[in-house]
């Protein structure tokens, strides 16, 4: 009898970040062993809890959460996030141009497929959230990776970038604030990609799921400002992150530009989000008051703040660790360390990675993983309390000393 075979769709679909060497974090702990998980961006296991607003609202909600919603989503949540882009000077967004998901995860690939064609091309930044390329390739697209340099923010590479579209070039992907990296872009830089956007008429979506979490002095510009009445923005974001709710996957896509001109394009969307019915509802029901009410993530990130004490403490060590550089994140919640290849002669950043699990018990994801150029990069999350970061980058350090690729 003939075996049963995944569909050639997933041959080019990868999503390294929770791939074998999760699995076998899973495996070590089924057999007794304590693993210090740095490879998912998740705050709840770190500690981090939804604010206390938005869980009473939620179970306020639920007795009235138990049938369908419109298929974009419930109004007064659709209204909020309008809103929310009203007061960031975005007035081009409707309530019908909003889209609720079970996170942006969701909608990414929804948008994705209601565009492309067989054979379509989307520039993707590398390094990028690996869900992007997995993403394009599996509405049958073909990723296009443009480089963002180390040596310069990690901003993009504009003339790297514009050298590869094509005539099959249908967008541009920007992530900003950026994962892995941490990099955030400037004004003039997010003008830049969307003026190649408008020159060669490509839609862009701009992954903003971290806008709310900036360090320092970074300030986030959303794409949407920039790209005004005559580039197609479609902009993604949510509550994951800021309000520290994964596990309630709201997010939203919002769409604005020349909506007229995509009126096809927007009907592919509408039949995805029909025939997915809608979002779950609890999940809605926290967007009102998460956008309305008192931002806590301000707290985390200023002078002080948690989430600004890690990211410190895990950039200072991990330049400390000989052969290890690392530029400083302006938001997100991850660092983007480099491996010294004359130092680490490293040919398979993956088993770098699966070696460090298997001797000190520490999960990172390798920097392959987000179609990164070269295996000499690995990206660690800073969700760890100061404590527990020290520990785990003194073990990398003690790891990294005798380490022999």
């Amino acid at each position: 009898m003939a075996d049963f075979k995944q569909s050639t769709k997933l041959h080019n679909v990868l999503y390294d970040i929770r791939g074998p060497l999760l699995q076998r974090a899973q495996q070590m702990e089924s057999e007794g062993h304590r693993i210090m998980k740095l490879n998912i961006g998740n705050p709840a296991p770190f500690g981090f809890e939804a604010p206390d607003a938005i869980l009473v609202d939620m179970i306020r909600h639920l007795p009235h959460a138990q049938g369908y919603t419109d298929s974009r989503g419930i109004f007064s949540a659709r209204t909020a996030v309008v809103q929310y882009y009203q007061t960031r000077g975005i007035h081009n967004i409707h309530v019908d141009d909003v889209y609720l998901g079970n996170g942006v995860s969701e909608l990414i690939t929804l948008s994705l497929m209601a565009l492309l064609n067989t054979g379509d091309e989307v520039l993707v930044p590398t390094p990028d959230y690996p869900l992007w390329t997995a993403s394009v390739s599996l509405a049958g697209g073909r990723p296009v990776h443009y480089l963002c340099d180390e040596d310069n923010e990690w901003w993009p590479d504009l003339e790297d970038l514009e050298a590869k579209i094509t005539p099959r070039t249908k967008g541009l992907v920007i992530i900003n604030p950026n994962n892995p990296t941490g990099a955030v872009y400037p004004r003039h830089m997010v003008q830049a990609m969307v003026d190649l956007a408008r020159k060669h008429d490509l839609v862009v979506f701009s992954d903003e799921i971290y806008e709310k979490i900036l360090y320092d002095d970074a300030e986030h510009i959303n794409t949407a400002i920039i790209a005004g009445e005559d580039v197609l923005c479609m902009t993604f974001s949510g509550l994951s992150k800021a309000y520290r709710i994964c596990g309630y996957r709201s997010g939203w896509l919002a769409i604005s530009g020349p909506k007229a001109r995509a009126a096809d394009y927007l009907e592919g969307i509408n039949l995805l989000a029909n025939m997915r019915l809608c979002a779950n509802a609890p999940g809605q029901h926290a967007i009102q008051t998460a956008l309305g009410g008192h931002q806590s993530i301000e707290d985390l990130i200023l002078p002080g703040g948690r989430l600004r004490e890690q990211r410190d403490t895990a950039y200072r060590l991990l330049n400390e660790i000989p052969g290890v550089s690392v530029n400083q994140a302006r938001g997100a919640l991850y660092l983007f360390p480099k491996l010294d290849p004359e130092v680490y002669p490293i040919k398979s950043d993956e088993q770098f990675a699966l070696d460090l699990l298997e001797q000190q018990k520490i999960l990172i994801s390798h920097g392959t993983a987000f179609n990164w150029v070269r295996p000499d990069h690995f990206r660690l999350v800073t969700l760890p309390n100061v404590k527990d970061l020290e520990e785990a980058v003194g073990r990398i350090a003690e790891f990294l000393s005798t380490y022999k690729p």
